[in-house]
This record gives C-alpha cells, sequence and structure tokens, in this order.
C-alpha cells in the first residue's frame, strides 16, 4: 500500500508537469489528491519540504524502474545489446515516465542554484555509477570519464526526443521506430568510447 507522503510526492510531479513550479502550491496537491485543505502541509509543512519529497520521489522512482529492467534482462556485455536495452528503457521513459521527465526539466531550471536540491535532481533520472559499471563491462579503457559522458549523451538523446528538434520526428514512444532510434545514438556513442581505448 502507497503510503500518504509518497502519494502527495507524486501528486507535485503531476502538478509541476503538467502546470510548471510556480502552480505548485499545498493546496493545488490537496485538490490534485482530492484531499481536505491542510493535508499536504500537514504531512510537508514548508514549499522546500514537498519540492524536495517531490526530488527523492523522482530519484527513487528511478533506481526502482532501473533495477527491476535490469533484474529482467539477461544482457550481453556488447555494445549493441547493451545500446538496446538502453534504448528500451529510455523509451519506457519518454512514454510511462513522461510526467517524471517534464517536471525534473521544470525543476532542475527552477532550481538550478539551490544546491542541494540541484545535486538530487542531477541524479535523479540518470545514474552516473550505473554508466561507469556499464563501460567498465564494456571493456573502456578510462569507465569513469567514458561512464560521465555515457550519461551526457543520454540527458541530450532524452532532451532532444522530448522537446528538441526530435520532437518533431513523429516517434512516438513505445513503438520499434523510437526504440531503434534510441539505440542508434546510443549505439553511435558506446561503440566510439569502447573503441577508443
Amino acid at each position: 500500500m502507497t503510503d500518504r507522503r509518497e502519494l502527495i510526492a507524486d501528486a507535485a510531479i503531476a502538478v509541476i508537469a503538467r502546470s510548471g513550479l510556480r502552480a505548485l502550491t499545498h493546496r493545488a496537491v490537496d485538490s490534485e489528491l482530492d484531499l481536505p485543505g491542510g493535508s499536504t502541509s500537514y504531512y510537508f509543512r514548508t514549499k522546500r519540504a514537498l519540492l524536495e519529497a517531490a526530488v527523492r520521489h523522482l530519484t527513487e522512482r528511478s533506481r526502482q524502474h532501473f533495477e527491476s529492467a535490469t533484474a529482467a534482462s539477461e544482457v550481453a556485455p556488447t555494445t549493441d545489446d547493451m545500446a538496446r536495452f538502453g534504448a528500451e528503457i529510455l523509451d519506457r521513459l519518454l512514454d510511462e515516465r513522461l510526467d517524471d521527465v517534464r517536471a525534473r526539466y521544470a525543476l532542475t531550471v527552477e532550481l538550478a542554484d539551490d544546491p542541494e536540491l540541484h545535486r538530487l535532481l542531477a541524479g535523479s533520472l540518470f545514474s552516473r555509477p550505473r554508466a561507469v559499471e556499464l563501460l567498465q563491462a564494456l571493456g573502456a579503457t578510462d569507465p569513469d570519464t567514458a561512464g560521465a559522458d555515457f550519461v551526457s549523451v543520454v540527458e541530450g538523446v532524452v532532451f532532444d526526443r522530448f522537446a528538441g528538434a526530435r520532437s518533431f520526428d513523429g516517434l512516438t514512444p513505445g513503438t520499434r521506430a523510437s526504440i531503434d532510434q534510441l539505440a542508434g545514438a546510443l549505439g553511435a556513442y558506446l561503440r566510439g568510447a569502447v573503441s577508443a581505448g
């Protein structure tokens, strides 16, 4: 059973995704969940506490999604297989978790001057340690740098599909064409990173 704090954090993400950070108030979350007035402020006294709960919820949800995907997968350590596997994860993110993507971008811009929350947001959708492990498994000679660069590539690919030039290409998440495009971009980087050694 989902606890009330988690429901509130999820509703905060939905409000931000739909209407932006300025729309996030305790009252807006109460309304989103059809709760009596004052319910959200009982659990999160300040707007900052509510924001932190939303950011932590984004991070935890991403970790759970990634771990469930990797637990169910027997991915061979080759660049093409890893690119395809990564593309399937990103495609699900763009399909099933679009509110998380929208909220994360809105929060990242608005909280750029908040060192604590900005640091949490930076790792809320993509894990640099996991990327380093991936590049190490693929045989990169400098997996720390290659992993950090891979996260930059992934960030760019997702943003491009969400709001950049690729958002006009008509690629619908959940389709083979969508996964193929993502896999092509990831594979190009991974092949270059591994062969550079």
